[in-house]
């Protein structure tokens, strides 16, 4: 059997590493994945832009895209020319703020908000959570009839998100992904 190529992306969440996170984010950045969301939600924009600073050059060391998330004003003042967004965040972004961008994800959860985003001006989606997950714990996963439903809606690149595992990640790319997100996994090995 054959191996399937995909991209592969890292989300993070500090809050799950068993080690230091600096740590655990250059071994992920020599790993070389496509790149590397800084999701860190419990943080203020302030307390954002500072770990972002740091997080930055360890990516850009290993040649990895830093992308950050939700705070577009910190991109822009860091120059980063990739963010991921929440759909009500990019609903309020401006013009001039998507001009900034070169690459423009969000994250959706039906085939209408994945319609939406890419009128919006997205141009990839994380479509989840796929399968079940710790990260939501008690909700079922949307499953793969989901995933090829917003695949086969959009015109731009669809990564899965949601207890992605080497057993299953086949599956998500024969539903039409374009490659796959991980988060526990990534943060706790």
């Amino acid at each position: 059997m054959y191996k399937i190529m995909c991209e592969k992306y890292i989300i993070t969440n500090r809050k799950l590493c068993r080690e230091d996170f600096f740590d655990r984010i250059r071994k992920i950045a020599r790993s070389r994945p496509d790149g590397i969301i800084l999701r860190e939600k419990d943080l203020s924009e302030q307390e954002y832009v500072l770990l972002a600073e740091k997080i930055i050059p360890i990516c850009e060391e290993f040649a990895v895209p830093c992308i950050l998330h939700n705070f577009v004003h910190v991109a822009m003042q860091l120059n980063q020319k990739q963010i991921h967004l929440p759909l009500p965040v990019l609903r309020n972004l401006s013009p001039e703020e998507k001009n900034f961008f070169s690459r423009i994800g969000c994250s959706c959860h039906s085939v209408e908000e994945a319609e939406e985003a890419v009128s919006l001006g997205a141009n990839y989606l994380f479509a989840g959570h796929i399968f079940e997950t710790d990260c939501k714990k008690g909700l079922p996963g949307r499953g793969l009839n989901f995933l090829e439903n917003v695949c086969q809606a959009v015109s731009i690149p669809v990564y899965a998100i949601g207890g992605i595992t080497p057993e299953n990640q086949n599956l998500v790319m024969q539903a039409g992904a374009k490659g796959f997100c991980i988060m526990s996994r990534a943060m706790q090995n």
